[in-house]
């Protein structure tokens, strides 16, 4: 009938009434069948057990933990090195899991990590730094080598975790060492650096160009002392020889030969001398009146050694046996004059000396900062990090110390792995009601296919959809008479019927 028209909801309880039983058998019948196969599966017992994490029991204000990894990658990191074939063989091996004598020992492997559970706990309380918690399950076909098994590794779990966190802390705190060291050597050479700088330009580094300036002001105060002095001096000097030039011009003019000496020429040339001095130090080679001075000076020496008393002539200062006693006297008077103008000329040189010093310090310091500026700025970078380092390795070396006194992060087991009573698996709820859901299947399936082939024509639908005529009348089979059984077909359609079932129809169409 399925196929032919469009079928009501009068057809499908017609339907189900004719064909109830080809339904209600596979509905019993399977539930039965499956709860018989509980029976043939091997059970499989599932142990559980809960472990905790556990925070640093010191404030992190005051230890800073190491190990800052989220929780969840640490937890696959440990599940990946838990569940390797090193791990996993011993425990096989110690408990015989899966010794059915077919399977290889990779094969059992596979099958042992496939039978290990770990699941996180998602807690609704929100942390900053991971999971609270995870639960760790083993199936085993026994239920106390499931609890056995569950146990050792849930204690590879708490042993791994304190070993990486150990090892975590030790491997940091090593290679801080390292680091600080190297820190150290680049330090040291920062240090030398600057301190050499610093020797090499003493008085002239940053910092320094006040007292400079300062002292430069004090040895100009007094360089001008020196040379006001050293004018007074010279002018006094002049005097005393224009005197004793005098008291000579009163007593002989001989020489120590009996030569008449040149004493005019002498004293000016003496008082040129003098001149030249005075200006020397106030003035420099090129003013012109150290230029006129000095070309008085050179003439006057060219007359004198021309003159017939060429003989060096002797300083005004010079004793001489012939001198009377006055000009002895103003003799000596010259003397410490000229040894005092000595004293003072050197005095001046000094100042004089120092002077260029500090004005090579002035001058050359604004190169000097730039480049002591670099040196600082590298030795303080270098001191910044080296500090760094240092506070680093010393909370590096207190997070060891806490790790190895076990009071930093911890996986503590909150329930020990229990014994199932009953089996996980096979559930026979679960097998009776896929059997019943089976045999429904099957049996609508079945009677789906039998209408599908069933091409009988039980009622004025059906002929209308046979022969699109319409029905005049309908007479009800009174008779007895068998009617002949319609020729199946395999895979086919029946031959269509033009009575079916006790009523008998007539169609009168034309």
């Amino acid at each position: 009938m399925l196929g032919h028209r469009a079928l009501t909801l009068q057809d499908y309880t017609t339907i189900l009434k004719r064909r109830w039983w080809i339904i209600a058998i596979p509905a019993v019948v399977f539930p039965i069948v499956g709860y018989a196969l509980t029976f043939l599966v091997q059970p499989q017992y599932i142990s559980q057990t809960l472990v905790l994490v556990e925070q640093q029991k010191v404030p992190e204000s005051y230890v800073k933990a190491v190990v800052t990894e989220d929780l969840s990658g640490r937890l696959a990191s440990m599940k990946e090195q838990i569940l390797s074939r090193s791990r996993l063989q011993p425990i096989i091996e110690r408990f015989n899991l899966f010794a059915n004598g077919k399977m290889s020992m990779d094969e059992r492997i596979d099958l042992t990590r496939k039978n290990i559970g770990i699941t996180p706990i998602q807690s609704e309380i929100a942390r900053t730094n991971g999971l609270p918690g995870f639960f760790i399950s083993f199936k085993a076909n026994d239920a106390r080598t499931a609890q056995q098994v569950c146990g050792e590794i849930q204690s590879l779990f708490v042993s791994e975790n304190l070993s990486d966190r150990a090892a975590s802390a030790a491997g940091t705190t090593d290679f801080l060492k390292g680091q600080l060291a190297d820190a150290k050597a680049k330090l040291d050479e920062q240090d030398a650096r600057l301190a050499k700088f610093q020797q090499t330009y003493m008085g002239k580094l940053p910092g320094a160009e006040v007292s400079n300036i300062n002292m430069l002001t004090t040895l100009n105060t007094q360089l001008d002392a020196a040379t006001q002095a050293l004018a007074r001096m010279e002018q006094d000097k002049s005097y005393a020889e224009s005197i004793l030039a005098m008291q000579q011009a009163q007593q002989p003019q001989t020489t120590e030969h009996g030569g008449i000496a040149p004493q005019a020429q002498q004293q000016e040339l003496q008082q040129l001398q003098a001149q030249e001095a005075d200006l020397t130090a106030r003035y420099t080679d090129d003013y012109p009146d150290v230029v006129s001075v000095r070309r008085k000076i050179k003439e006057l020496q060219q007359k004198l050694a021309q003159a017939p008393a060429a003989a060096v002539a002797p300083a005004a200062s010079t004793p001489k046996p012939t001198d009377s006693v006055s000009v002895q006297q103003m003799r000596a008077q010259l003397r410490a004059m000229e040894q005092g103008i000595a004293q003072k000329r050197r005095d001046q040189a000094a100042i004089q000396s120092q002077l260029r010093t500090y004005q090579d310090r002035v001058a050359a310091s604004p190169a000097v900062e730039e480049e002591y500026k670099s040196i600082t700025r590298d030795n303080q970078t270098a001191q910044a990090f080296y500090d760094d380092l240092l506070n680093k390795l010393n909370q590096s070396k207190m997070a060891t110390d806490l790790e190895k006194r076990q009071q930093g992060e911890q996986f503590r087991v909150m329930d020990e792995p229990n014994l199932p009573e009953s089996p996980s698996s096979p559930k026979r709820p679960v097998f009776v009601t896929a059997g019943l859901a089976a045999g429904l299947a099957l049996g609508l399936f079945i009677v789906g296919l039998l209408e599908y082939l069933d091409t009988a024509v039980r009622n004025e639908r059906d002929i209308w959809a046979f022969t699109k005529l319409p029905t005049l009348g309908v007479i009800a089979f009174a008779g007895e008479q068998a009617t002949e059984a319609p020729k199946k077909r395999w895979f086919g359609r029946r031959t269509p019927e033009l009575a079916a079932g006790n009523k008998p129809l007539m169609n009168a169409g034309g």
